[in-house]
């Protein structure tokens, strides 16, 4: 008998306990539909963990991470949780740091139905996940940031051989299923020696893949291209600032944040976690769009199925997007989009198509 994927669902705080039930009904019909089930393991962060534990990341929730493979992550609302537990890593910052959660892939596609500032946009970002010079994943203990003075305020950033290899390695390896074109972006006419090692590192790794064209631009000149141009650009790989912000850029030409999918992986673990925030100023109301964290669900059984050769998993992601793309395209949106569905009216009518 095949084993049904052990999921753990995380709602997290704001739109989350509205979204992230919604993506997991879309997921256990798509999954149903390929002959396989789900079993689901609820877990908490957020403001519900610290109401429960007193902890918004609490060791029970790390705990159970530890036996998965996969899982759903809702947003989290940092910023509104009491001053005691706002310093220190945020949730998500500690499962990606505790896992390694190395590779961030955002895709970024038009949908039709969407007005978008480039209908035909279809790339993925390869965004490096684990160091850089973001502070909460660039030491081993504490931050990178610090200050000499109050007046002075200054931040490392690491580049590794290490992690830019096996995040060129996703790169190439994704364009290989795609349109086999990546695209460097990096800034070594500045940052000479840790961008420069960056692109130095993915180019050495692109000559081991003959059939993939690679091409590489520094990241200013990319933002213009994406603007410009951006439906001509396949798999783009970058560190992970640079990264953040072409991603949510790409998302933004091509409709929307809101729709934009996300997941953070390592070998053998994965995330799914939706780019957008926690928008706590419509949470609760019904108003919440689903389809970012239903994609990031999608991309999860991708993961699954490139990792283990699982026909189901890769049938029932492809499912769950050719659904949110038949019921856009048919003029059902929630109002962010123009459109005026709830968000269990838009999930109700993805889940029609299975």
């Amino acid at each position: 008998m095949t084993h049904p994927y052990r999921i753990g669902l995380i709602d997290g705080d704001g739109i989350g306990p509205e979204v992230v039930p919604a993506a997991a009904r879309i997921v256990e019909a798509a999954v149903g539909a390929a002959g396989r089930a789900v079993e689901w393991v609820p877990l908490d962060i957020g403001r519900a963990a610290i109401e429960s534990y007193g902890d918004a990341i609490p060791q029970k929730t790390l705990a159970a991470l530890d036996e998965l493979e996969m899982w759903i992550l809702g947003p989290h609302d940092s910023a509104g949780y009491p001053p005691e537990h706002r310093t220190g890593l945020t949730p998500g910052a500690v499962i990606r740091k505790r896992f390694d959660l190395f590779a961030n892939i955002r895709p970024a596609k038009a949908y039709s139905g969407i007005p978008a500032v480039n209908p035909r946009m279809d790339l993925i970002i390869v965004r490096e996940n684990s160091e850089g010079l973001y502070a909460d994943r660039n030491m081993a203990r504490g931050t990178g940031e610090f200050m000499p003075t109050p007046d002075v305020a200054l931040a490392v950033g690491v580049v590794t051989r290490e992690a830019s290899t096996r995040i060129a390695v996703s790169a190439f390896e994704l364009a290989m299923t795609r349109r086999k074109r990546v695209t460097i972006v990096h800034k070594a006419n500045v940052l000479t020696m840790t961008t420069g090692l960056f692109r130095d590192v993915c180019r050495d790794v692109g000559r081991q893949y003959p059939e993939v064209e690679v091409d590489e631009q520094h990241v200013d000149a990319m933002a213009a291209h994406l603007v410009r141009r951006g439906h001509e650009f396949d798999v783009v790989v970058t560190e992970n600032l640079f990264g953040d912000i072409l991603s949510d850029l790409a998302a933004e030409l091509a409709g929307s944040l809101g729709t934009a999918a996300s997941v953070n992986s390592s070998a053998d673990k994965a995330m799914a976690q939706a780019a957008h925030g926690a928008a706590p100023d419509i949470a609760g109301r019904g108003l919440a769009n689903p389809v970012g964290i239903i994609g990031s669900a999608a991309l999860l059984l991708d993961w699954q199925a490139a990792r283990t050769g699982d026909g189901a998993a890769a049938g029932a992601a492809g499912a769950i997007r050719d659904a949110v793309e038949f019921v856009i395209a048919g003029g059902l949106s929630t109002p962010d989009l123009g459109g005026a569905a709830t968000t269990e009216e838009f999930t109700a009518a993805v889940l029609d198509r299975f």
